[in-house]
């Protein structure tokens, strides 16, 4: 009788392996095998982290092997496996991967196909015509489209983490990661020093070093001695998280009227501003989408306002970026003048601080949520909407959205506990200022 030789992956992340019973099929051109029990005598199969194989014997032969059919039914109770993939190796000695790597929960059927991308119009037979079409309606109501909030883009129909399709929730050691980074966070913070400081006014800018009681290491203590200084600024800028906003600048917008004697103090290689343009080192940075944002009021005794803020980068010949000009709004005019490194010392400071808390809203609300993580979710459940595991562009997606979902969810989560914290801390500082 030919025999198949079948090897099944169980992954490694904590409860991967089960004690239920596993059965296998296997489906080819020609026919399809019995439907056989995976088990080993005196054997505890399908460990976390185990390889085993086992041997499906047919009556003739099953011709190419196009499906694997895995079903999981209970034994005792409930106990959910994950399967990374199954070999098969036929009676010729070819081997063919049937990539799985996901939780059969409950009494669970998965059909796979194997491991090379097809498109549709490779689909040779009714048979693998019908899984791929099933695969898609299986996943259209798995993944579902909602509208988290009004004006934003569309997410998945989950509410809550554990809400999400068990496929792509975090593993048990990434909710442990996640718990345990968020409490380190939060000591090392010093939440409690650092709410006693509201209490008190900031005499000086040395008073920010108080919050950073727990978090002393060789950059951090560099920072804090040179942060004032351009160098750093410019640093900074170009290695931080946001990166993305500097421009290079080749004409100098109406809205930002610098001109040469303004700067000439910082230029280095005795050219004109406009030489300097010309010869591509100078940069622009414009925060134009935050102006006309209206000033943030969910503490009502201390209303939080914006800059819109254009700032101008200049390459030096040590190849350092340097600030050299600084407007703290969109229109040009007297009541919005440029700043410059040769003005007062708080002034220059002051400028390029508002321009910092510009970049970090930016980062946060444009380039961190919304392109990072809105957007990509948007990708992703259309990808598992659209796309079967076998389409070329879902293996070329999915390492790297491969979370996305997750994430977003947790982040949307943490949001809506922090908006209920922020209510009652901004209350509480509502009281202390009265």
């Amino acid at each position: 009788m030919p025999a198949y030789t079948v090897t099944v992956s169980t992954g490694s992340q904590w409860f991967a392996g089960t004690d239920d019973y596993i059965y296998i099929t296997l489906v080819g051109t020609e026919r399809c095998s019995e439907r056989t029990l995976l088990d080993k005598p005196l054997y505890n199969d399908f460990e976390r982290g185990a390889v085993d194989s086992y041997d499906v014997r047919v009556g003739e032969n099953l011709g190419d092997i196009v499906l694997v059919k895995i079903e999981k039914k209970k034994y005792w109770v409930h106990d959910d496996w994950y399967c990374r993939y199954i070999t098969v190796k036929t009676p010729s000695g070819d081997y063919v991967e049937f990539p799985c790597f996901r939780w059969l929960v409950d009494d669970k059927e998965v059909v796979l196909r194997d491991g090379r991308a097809h498109l549709p119009q490779d689909d040779k037979t009714s048979l693998v015509k019908q899984h791929r079409q099933k695969e898609l309606d299986m996943r259209r109501k798995t993944y579902r489209w909602k509208e988290w909030q009004p004006g934003f883009p569309m997410s998945i129909d989950a509410n809550r983490h554990k809400d999400l399709p068990r496929d792509i929730q975090f593993d048990s050691e990434k909710g442990v990661d996640f718990v345990l980074n968020y409490s380190k966070a939060i000591e090392n913070l010093f939440v409690n020093q650092f709410m006693h400081m509201f209490q008190s006014s900031w005499s000086d800018f040395a008073d920010f070093e108080k919050i950073f009681v727990r978090i002393k290491n060789t950059i951090s203590e560099y920072v804090m001695q040179h942060w004032k200084e351009d160098f750093m600024f410019g640093y900074q800028f170009l290695n931080g998280c946001n990166p993305v906003m500097i421009q290079k600048c080749t004409k100098l917008p109406d809205k930002f009227p610098v001109t040469n004697e303004m700067v000439s103090v910082s230029l280095e290689r005795e050219l004109t501003l406009e030489e300097e343009i010309e010869a591509g080192n100078i940069y622009i940075v414009d925060y134009e989408v935050i102006d006309g944002i209206s000033a943030n009021c969910t503490d009502p005794c201390t209303l939080q306002y914006l800059a819109a803020p254009i700032c101008l980068l200049y390459k030096n010949i040590q190849n350092k970026i340097l600030p050299i000009a600084i407007q703290l709004g969109q229109t040009s005019g007297d009541h919005n003048p440029i700043f410059l490194p040769t003005d007062g010392q708080y002034d220059w400071l002051l400028a390029k601080i508002w321009v910092r808390s510009a970049d970090f809203q930016y980062h946060q609300t444009i380039t961190h949520l919304l392109k990072t993580h809105l957007i990509t979710e948007v990708f992703a459940i259309a990808m598992f909407r659209q796309l079967p595991a076998v389409h070329p562009v879902y293996k070329l997606l999915m390492p790297h959205i491969r979370f996305t979902i997750a994430i977003n969810t947790k982040a949307r989560e943490q949001l809506i506990c922090e908006c209920g914290i922020f209510d009652k801390v901004s209350l509480w500082m509502c009281r202390t200022e009265r």
